[in-house]
């Protein structure tokens, strides 16, 4: 083993101010050309094996040492979100409308942290991928984790497994949480409009309404989620767009409109829900449409699976932060959460795990909420972040070694 003393202030100072440094030049979604610059050149200096381009703009590096075949995967989120900064930090976002409200800044420059440490002091045999990914946050099926495995990750960067770790400011900093098996849930996307024609209100009686068939709909949605589908199972429907007539045109008011345009999400755990939510839906939308004589139109748009976790390797991430925080900083029993991350896609190919690190700041009664302009990732848990990545690296490949 290493010696994790190696983990000092020194690096723990350096990763400070690489976390900053990202912060203060987010990229979005595929745009991380800066990031990824960035990213390859302290791996490239830290002596570890670069490749590029996986995913548009993702990188992959390897180290190896020894003989062994076993390969971990430890796995980092790049890109910012478009969501302007106000805060008046020093290091804010240089770029209006974007900034690092989730903590992927945090996520990077932690596994960049363990990177340069495993490179310096790793004691291992086998081979450590360290996976900076694009584009998490686009919640359709065109995300980074999605595409990297589609243009090959585990086929020309084979794992035994892969771990990856998201900062969560609503548990108590340092501490870890996880669960096997549905951890996060799935995100899908649905859209309709309601198509009719203008009509002035005297005689609105000629033509379908498509405002008053949207709503109409939209309760049937509601009771559809609650009187079809199993209580027991956990979704979580949202209306979150509504728009008809145009606000912007105060002699409108006087004119039925011709269009109503709906937007939503579905979460849940259990892919067969899925699979009813698109079909019922659809189902709602059309013998409505129908029944008043109006046109209609309905998207349903997949995005993430459900994130599911394995057993072995969730064992293995809870006795890792056991050793890096203590065994009462540890739960793995974690209740689900009802949002989505496309690391899914990864689990989907090979066997791992996904962790939360807690990042509530001492003192704070209100966390600082994720995709917030507001946020910032919390420094603070930048030692724990970089010694459970390095003691997993180790331990993994250790444990490896001995069995039979």
């Amino acid at each position: 083993m290493g010696h994790l003393t190696a983990i000092d202030d020194q690096l723990v100072a350096e990763v400070t101010e690489w976390r900053r440094h990202l912060h203060a030049n987010p990229e979005t979604a595929f745009d991380e050309k800066a990031t990824s610059d960035f990213v390859a050149a302290k791996l490239e200096e830290f002596g570890i094996e670069v490749h590029r381009g996986l995913g548009e703009t993702g990188v992959v590096g390897t180290l190896k040492r020894g003989t062994s075949p076993i390969a971990v995967g430890l796995r980092a989120d790049m890109d910012a979100l478009f969501i302007h900064e106000e805060t008046n930090l020093e290091y804010r976002s240089k770029v209006d409308g974007k900034m690092h409200a989730c903590g992927h800044d945090g996520h990077t420059a932690m596994l960049l942290g363990a990177a340069s440490y495993l490179a310096r002091h790793g004691d291992f045999d086998g081979t450590v991928r360290f996976i900076f990914q694009p584009a998490e946050e686009t919640g359709d099926e065109r995300c980074g984790g999605n595409l990297m495995v589609k243009d090959g990750l585990f086929d020309k960067f084979p794992v035994s497994a892969i771990f990856g770790l998201h900062n969560m400011p609503y548990f108590p900093a340092g501490t870890f949480r996880m669960r096997t098996g549905p951890m996060l849930a799935s995100i899908d996307t649905f859209e309709f409009h309601v198509v009719s024609r203008q009509s002035h209100p005297a005689t609105q009686f000629n033509v379908p309404d498509p405002l008053l068939i949207a709503a109409r709909i939209v309760q049937e949605m509601h009771a559809f989620k609650a009187r079809y589908v199993n209580p027991a199972e956990p979704v979580v429907l949202s209306i979150t767009q509504f728009q008809s007539g145009n606000p912007s045109d105060r002699q409108s008011v006087h004119v039925t409109p011709e269009k109503a345009v709906v937007r939503g999400t579905i979460y849940t755990l259990n892919d067969s829900v899925r699979d009813d939510f698109e079909a019922g839906l659809e189902k709602i939308v059309r013998h409505a449409a129908e029944a008043a004589d109006a046109g209609h139109e309905f998207i349903f748009e997949r995005g993430y699976p459900v994130l599911r976790n394995t057993e072995n390797e969730t064992q293995f991430a809870a006795s890792v932060a056991r050793e890096v925080a203590g065994g009462d900083a540890v739960e793995t029993g974690m209740q689900p959460i009802m949002g989505a991350e496309d690391f899914a896609f990864m689990l989907g190919s090979v066997p791992g795990c996904y962790v939360l690190l807690g990042a509530a700041r001492e003192g704070e009664t209100t966390p600082r909420q994720l995709h917030n302009p507001g946020y910032d990732f919390n420094d603070e848990i930048i030692p724990a972040g970089v010694r459970y990545w390095a003691t997993l690296a180790e331990r993994y490949l250790e444990q490896a070694g001995s069995r039979p």
